[in-house]
């Protein structure tokens, strides 16, 4: 079978792939008009999120019979369609769920102990203590939404941390386990203190934390996206961080991702609200990093060959 690398990926993907007999065409540099002109040569195809694998694309794909996504998300892949003609759609979740667990409590701790802030003034010569006065995690109840690979990592290393963890899920059902709780929504909407992300973006997530799901919780809470950016709607994360609703956000995805941030301050590309969550001192951000690890960098693509010669070889 050959196989098209469309985007760059760790060198354990293209060699594992080429130990099991698979023919591999490494060619990142590919264009979108290349692509369209050599896609019916080849069986399987290799992406993270160069393109997007539409319709149009699949339909010149007459020879295709998967499609491989180096990272947990496929939301580029029009997997229905895909499928419909028989291309199998691989992801590998289990390559960057540790990473994207570590992530979101290390940015939960950054949020609760002040360190940015605090970093900050130390290096200015400033030694405030009382101002920096932090939270614990012991005692609040985490509530996790989308308790997959991401989810089940995140609650699992809270796990020393004595929080009361619960989970909803719309798609899983008996997934309590000695991590978290299964719950429904309305019970995360009475109890959570702490709210993190962690779903696929789909027509159904898309903005789907806006101020009135925001409104919806009894407790002020604090909000944690490792997902995608444009599940939170960043005008009502705003809104409800200066009505004091929300006391406090981690965010390492935005939905301006596709915006130049390299001119973030030479011009006034970027929103009026992502202007205030950067002078925000209660707002962590990171840069997409969540799940972009050195050693999640292998995983993503070892766990993706593996699935990828299981099926056809």
């Amino acid at each position: 079978m050959r196989v098209l690398f469309i985007d760059s990926t760790h060198k354990r993907l293209p060699e594992k792939l080429t130990n099991a007999g698979f023919i591999v065409d490494y060619n990142t540099e590919i264009t979108a008009e290349e692509i369209n002109k050599v896609i019916a040569n080849y069986e399987g195809v290799i992406i993270r999120s160069k393109v997007k694998l539409d319709k149009s694309i699949l339909d010149l794909a007459t020879n295709l019979k998967f499609i491989g996504r180096v990272g947990a998300g496929l939301e580029n892949i029009d997997v229905e369609y895909a499928e419909s003609k028989g291309i199998k759609c691989f992801n590998s979740p289990e390559g960057n769920r540790d990473a994207v667990g570590e992530q979101a409590l290390g940015m939960l701790l950054t949020l609760f102990n002040n360190i940015i802030k605090a970093d900050s003034e130390v290096r200015s010569g400033m030694w405030l203590r009382e101002e920096n006065r932090g939270l614990e995690i012991k005692g609040k109840t985490v509530g996790i939404i989308g308790y997959g690979n991401m989810g089940g990592a995140f609650a699992q290393r809270l796990k020393g941390f004595e929080a009361d963890v619960i989970a909803y899920d719309k798609y899983k059902y008996n997934y309590s386990d000695d991590r978290a709780s299964e719950k429904s929504l309305e019970d995360l909407f009475e109890q959570t203190d702490i709210l993190s992300l962690h779903v696929p973006l789909t027509e159904e997530t898309n903005f789907m934390i806006n101020d009135d799901f925001i409104n919806r919780f009894k407790k002020n809470i604090y909000i944690i996206n490792t997902a995608r950016g444009k599940v939170l709607k960043t005008d009502d994360l705003v809104k409800n961080l200066k009505s004091g609703k929300v006391l406090g956000a981690a965010l390492d995805v935005l939905e301006y991702e596709q915006v130049s941030f390299e001119n973030l301050h030479s011009n006034q590309t970027l929103p009026e609200a992502f202007q205030y969550l950067i002078e925000s001192k209660n707002v962590v951000l990171t840069p997409h990093i969540a799940g972009w690890t050195h050693e999640s960098n292998v995983k993503l693509s070892e766990f993706l060959a593996d699935k990828i010669i299981k099926e056809f070889t």
